[in-house]
């Protein structure tokens, strides 16, 4: 893979302050290729436009119970599919993130109040799409002292208490990897607990906001330790391939996972949503992506999607953890 050089001292709220060449200049890589950034993609990343009238519907829905999903809000590639399947990953705690992510499209912004029954109208959404996994994922919320833990506790419950046969995964922030922001989670017991790594190590200064790649891994490692006194959880992250990372950097961090005790494993293509977002730098093939899936099967995780359109939530109904 070509490799990019990331500059520690700038972080990704910096990149949003820059126009194409002045980022091109700050990240100081071997080589970006502006065909990249073109219109025209590789012929595998190829998006459906909507015909289903389930797609309609699901949005519709959607509306009308005034919730917000990371596939709109982060403007995911598989939302037609996904929704004209009637599925959709929840994201609760509103649609302002305090965090400023070079890759994620989300909206940084001063978040409004957490919404009190948000909770019930999440759960009427899984009743209404009849849905049997669930994923719930959240803005990061540093403005409140448990980064949304408690929130995130209150949606759980009031969908067991809708439906306590359905599977619930849920995609969390660090919590700074705070102990007890991280029980409040696992307490009101979500089968999956999935929290994503990103990119590799290097480039975590500049690919994320405010994250550390150590304190991830932190949150992943305390996550399984402290399920364990308990009910155990499987524990689930992601990656996204194209920004420059080296086949070793991946190969670390696949074993970095997996020392973690992390089970499930996410790769996909990184997109950028706009151009004030970090460029890509390499489009990952479908056979380097089918290659780096047996490998990270090889090194010991229990299921792998890996693909240029897998996305940390795509198709996570594939994966079937024991039930309680």
């Amino acid at each position: 893979m070509t490799t990019l050089i990331a500059l520690s001292r700038f972080n990704a709220s910096t990149f949003q302050r820059f126009n194409d060449g002045l980022a091109f200049r700050y990240m100081s890589c071997a080589k970006i290729d502006p065909s990249l950034h073109q219109r025209n993609k590789p012929p595998w990343i190829k998006v459906r436009l909507p015909s289903n009238p389930v797609f309609f519907s699901t949005k519709a829905l959607i509306s009308d119970l005034r919730l917000h999903t990371v596939c709109e809000s982060a403007q995911c590639p598989n939302r037609w599919e996904c929704w004209s399947q009637g599925t959709a990953t929840m994201m609760i705690a509103g649609d302002r993130c305090t965090r400023a992510c070079g890759f994620c499209a989300v909206t940084t912004a001063k978040p409004f109040a957490l919404e009190e029954d948000e909770p019930e109208r999440v759960a009427e959404a899984v009743r209404r799409m009849k849905l049997k996994h669930v994923v719930i994922t959240a803005v990061a919320r540093d403005d409140l002292k448990d980064g949304g833990a408690n929130h995130f506790a209150r949606v759980i419950r009031a969908i067991r208490q809708m439906d306590p046969s359905i599977v619930i995964e849920v995609l969390v922030p660090d919590f700074h990897a705070q102990d007890w922001c991280i029980q409040i989670v696992l307490d009101a017991a979500p089968e999956i607990y999935n929290h994503n790594m990103e990119t590799v190590e290097r480039l975590t200064p500049v690919v994320r906001s405010r994250a550390k790649y150590r304190t991830s891994l932190q949150v992943l490692k305390r996550a399984k330790e402290l399920s364990s006194r308990g009910r155990g959880i499987v524990t689930k992250s992601g990656v996204m391939l194209g920004l420059g990372e080296t086949e070793p950097e991946l190969f670390q961090t696949m074993d970095d996972l997996r020392e973690a005790g992390v089970q499930v494993l996410t790769m996909g293509q990184y997109l950028r949503p706009t151009p004030n977002h970090l460029p890509v730098v390499e489009y990952v093939t479908p056979e380097q992506f089918d290659l780096y899936g047996e490998i990270a099967r090889k090194k010991g995780f229990e299921h792998v999607a890996s693909g240029p359109l897998v996305r940390s939530s795509y198709h996570a109904a594939d994966f079937h953890p024991v039930v309680r």
